[in-house]
Parts: structure tokens; sequence; C-alpha cells
């Protein structure tokens, strides 16, 4: 029995997911700012509904970023603590990814599957998030780096700028789309949908976590930490 616990707090909403063999359960809260103290009641609540215990479970995943980051720490701190007190594995997931693979799977929308996607998270600041990608098989590959941008500077890769520009083949997908309106025309042209609401959950990074660990893309606790983009977060004060 395979049994991975997942986590993310990287927006205004908090989320556990738990894998078990195939089956996912997840709890899904908006909670702006309380995240660190539904957490723990959340994890415990999952794993009483899913009937097993905190020393069952296989490895911890969790929303690695980008995102904000006082949610970031929260995650990467409680994965952290819980990983090793079980000794346990860690599996940290793209937030950006997670919200990919929930577009190309529609797990948030009643709208057909997509297979290119451009995931924008809003970073404040009059910045996003972003990153580009392709389904393939059900899974998101990403088309670029993640990258933190002016809304203006998102583009498109360039091979599929170019491949057909008349084309609207593109989903646009998370709270960035807020800035629609700043993107540039070539990107806006080749947009079929807009999906604001999709935002990272831990229902999409348990089925990816689960994927690492069948490829043993496993990490030790201590190299678990958030990825914020931002030089003069992750190297300031």
């Amino acid at each position: 029995m395979t049994c991975i616990l997942a986590l993310d707090t990287s927006t205004e909403a908090g989320s556990v997911a738990i894998w078990q063999d195939g089956e996912v359960l997840e709890d899904f809260q908006l909670l702006p700012r309380q995240q660190a103290q539904a957490l723990l009641p959340q994890i415990k609540g999952l794993l009483n509904k899913a009937g097993i215990e905190l020393s069952q479970v296989d490895a911890l995943a969790f929303g690695r970023g980008p995102g904000s980051f006082t949610g970031l720490r929260i995650a990467a701190a409680s994965i952290q603590g819980l990983a090793l007190a079980l000794d346990r594995p860690v599996i940290p997931v793209s937030t950006l990814e997670a919200m990919a693979w929930s577009a190309i799977n529609c797990t948030h929308t009643n709208q057909p599957p997509v297979s290119k996607v451009l995931t924008l998270l809003d970073a404040r600041m009059d910045e996003v998030y972003w990153c580009a990608w392709q389904a393939e098989q059900g899974w998101p590959v990403a088309l670029m780096a993640e990258q933190l941008n002016a809304p203006e500077a998102v583009s498109l890769p360039a091979i599929y700028a170019m491949a057909d520009s008349t084309m609207a083949d593109w989903a646009l997908i998370g709270s960035g789309a807020c800035y629609a309106d700043r993107l540039a025309a070539a990107v806006t042209t080749r947009l079929s949908q807009q999906r604001p609401d999709i935002l990272p959950s831990a229902k999409a990074i348990v089925h990816l976590a689960h994927k690492a660990w069948q490829q043993n893309a496993l990490l030790d606790a201590a190299d678990a930490v958030p990825i914020y983009l931002r030089d003069n977060v992750t190297h300031g004060s």
C-alpha cells in the first residue's frame, strides 16, 4: 500500500490531500491568513476520514512555490517537521505545475480539457509568477523555466508562438488572469479560455507527488525548501 500526504498553503487557500492506493481524499478551504491555525486540524480530520494513522504515511509532499512567502514557509516547515518526526522522504511540487495539472485534468471546472496551459499566479507588487505547459498523456510538461515578471513580459514559447499565430489554443490559468488586459496581444489572441479560479491544490500536488514517488524523486526533509523566485526575499532580510 502506498500512502502520500500532501499539503498546500501557497495562496489564500489551505488544502490537504491523501493518496491511498489510487484513491484521493482532499480538504480544500479558502482560509485567508488562517492556514497556520487550520492546517493541523485539516491533517487530523483527513487522516481520520481516510481511516489511517500518520505513521502509515510513506511520503510527504507540499507545494514548494512560487506563491505567498508566508504560506510557503508554513507548508515547508510543517512538512519538514512531520518528515523528521516520522523519518519519511519529502516531495516538493511546483505550485504552477499543480495548477497546470488541474487545468489539464479538469478538476475544477466543467470546461473541456486543454493541452496548452499558461499558468499565471498573482505575485503582488505588480508582477506574476508564470510558466507555459504542454500536456503529455495527462501530465503537464514545462516548456520554459518558471519566471517572475511584470504581466507585459509574459510570452508564449517561441516555437509555439510562431507555429500558428491565428490559432486560439491556450488556456490562461490562475489568479494572475486579473492582469489579462495587460498581456501582450501576441498572447491574448492565442487564448481560448481563462480560468482565474484555479489555484494550487493538495489534490493536484498529491497526484504529481505519486508520480515522483514512482520515479524515486525523493528528498530528505532538510533539502525540502520553498522556491520563491524573488531574490530580494530569498537573500534579503
